[in-house]
């Protein structure tokens, strides 16, 4: 479908070249709506991942995923938010920089309302980090409060391409289960951003759970077992006791071969969904008023569509959230 360029060389971040919305004038950002109103919001983390990977990894794999898809459908991309929901058994690692639950969705929300109100009415949470748990609650937390129609959309990368985050044993890549800071990961980062790699300091670990195997999932929940790792807490030991090497698994055998495939395979998704989603809403259209809201008709909804600057009245006079 598309053909990708495998490594990027190199990141968007602070380029003044119509991928993120915060580098953009107003007027480069309205020209922008009229093309394409979606936007890709990535969603990382700062922690630990090994004395090889840097601390913004979980953010520089979708940032980059992002940047490029953006490259080649035209939507725009937010500026990551930095900061994830951790895991109990993240708790206490050096590095690691937890924000809870409800700060993060408290966060995540208003993100997204300030999107809407400035014409982003397509929004794509597309997530890099374990944090799958919270970020429906981020959407419906908008949705329930504003009750505005739109598309919103969490995507988590590795979701999209489960047979190629598994294990050699089960049909994928890897020698090892995807985990964290490991094979997978790393594998998946020498092809993104290499140049914050250092594998000559990869280690490698050994995860730890107290119970026999096929009761609880690895990350990417990729082998549908009956508990998802993040559904459990006292199965294995905390990140800092059991795993203080701040990576869980063989670093060492990461390659950057074994994860092409599962790169394109992800923006080969992200890009066909951003299309379809554009396909069957063009820029300024949305789903069914009367079917996704009972706040508005859609002569009472057409003040709010409208620019706040031109007539219009913002999403906040809608509600203001008490935080």
């Amino acid at each position: 479908m598309f053909k990708w360029e495998l490594p990027a060389k190199r990141g968007h971040l602070d380029a003044a070249d119509g991928i993120y919305f915060q580098n953009m004038t107003m007027l480069e950002m309205e020209a922008r709506l009229e093309k394409c109103d979606l936007i890709i919001i990535p969603v990382g983390s700062t922690e630990a991942h090994g004395p090889h990977a840097c601390y913004g990894e979980d953010t520089f794999l979708v940032t980059r995923m992002a940047e490029a898809v953006a490259e080649k459908v035209g939507c725009t991309v937010a500026q990551p938010v930095w900061y994830g929901s951790h895991p109990y058994h993240h708790i206490g690692m050096p590095g690691t920089i937890p924000v809870d639950e409800e700060t993060f969705t408290a966060n995540l929300s208003q993100i997204m309302a300030g999107f809407w109100n400035t014409g982003f009415r397509k929004q794509i949470i597309l997530n890099g980090h374990g944090q799958e748990y919270v970020i429906p609650t981020a959407i419906h937390r908008f949705t329930k409060r504003f009750q505005v129609p739109g598309v919103f959309v969490n995507l988590n990368w590795y979701y999209a391409i489960p047979e190629l985050i598994k294990d050699k044993k089960h049909g994928g890549p890897f020698d090892t289960p995807f985990v964290h800071g490991d094979e997978a990961e790393t594998s998946f980062s020498l092809v993104l951003f290499p140049e914050m790699i250092k594998m000559e300091h990869a280690v490698d670990t050994e995860p730890k759970g107290y119970l026999p195997p096929g009761h609880v999932d690895k990350s990417g929940n990729a082998y549908q077992l009956p508990i998802p790792w993040y559904a459990h807490a006292g199965l294995g030991p905390m990140e800092i006791v059991g795993n203080p090497e701040g990576c869980v698994g063989k670093a060492t055998k990461a390659d950057s071969k074994k994860a092409i495939a599962g790169v394109t395979g992800v923006l080969d998704y992200l890009g066909k969904l951003i299309q379809d989603i554009m396909e069957k809403f063009p820029p300024g259209k949305l789903p069914p008023v009367e079917e996704v809201t009972r706040r508005f008709t859609d002569e009472e909804l057409e003040v709010y569509l409208k620019s706040p600057l031109k007539g219009g009245k913002h999403i906040y006079t809608i509600a203001w959230p008490a935080y």
